[in-house]
């Protein structure tokens, strides 16, 4: 065994001995400073198994207690003025919000209906794009019969059609952020 190291049997015993002096001490501190008890009393016994695997029991355990409690309690206050809550955001998140999934919705209606409007070829390939499958280019190449190298061209072309038509439809804002 360890110089200092307890024997296991008298950790447990002293555990158990001091248990409800620590729940009283914690409960007695944290209540005063507006701790949650059950924290303090975790803090304690961290500290009390760290002393007892290196210097053994302390050898007068009550007043160590006290003492640990005590020096807990201050380390928790000093620790809650200097943490600050985040911005209360809502509990489901700000994608769940019914306004959002509103607007979601127009866009995705809003791109849908142009890409119906696009021209033959970049129609196929933009609603193949957008099928929900998520299909690989290779797949896409394979629907539309055109080879995979051709494709990333062709994409680039119908999506600056697919830009200049909904960009006609949708007043761009100006500088400083007015809408024209």
């Amino acid at each position: 065994m360890a110089p200092g190291a307890v024997a296991p049997g008298t950790a447990g015993a002293l555990v158990r001995d001091l248990w409800p002096l620590v729940a009283a001490e914690a409960s007695a501190e944290a209540h005063g400073g507006a701790l949650d008890p059950g924290d303090l009393e975790q803090s304690v016994w961290v500290r009390l198994l760290e002393l007892l695997g290196t210097e053994g029991p302390p050898p007068d355990a009550a007043g160590w207690v006290a003492g640990a409690v005590r020096d807990e309690a201050r380390r928790a206050r000093s620790r809650s003025q200097r943490e600050h809550p985040y911005p209360a955001e809502p509990a489901a998140g700000p994608a769940a919000c019914p306004e959002r999934a509103a607007l979601v919705a127009e866009r995705r209606r809003a791109l849908r209906a142009a890409v119906a409007r696009a021209p033959g070829r970049c129609r196929r390939l933009l609603t193949a794009m957008l099928a929900p499958e998520d299909p690989t280019y290779r797949e896409i190449a394979g629907e539309l019969g055109i080879s995979q190298g051709s494709l990333g061209p062709m994409r680039s072309r119908c999506l600056g059609c697919l830009r200049r038509m909904l960009a006609t439809e949708v007043a761009a804002p100006e500088l400083g952020g007015k809408e024209r």
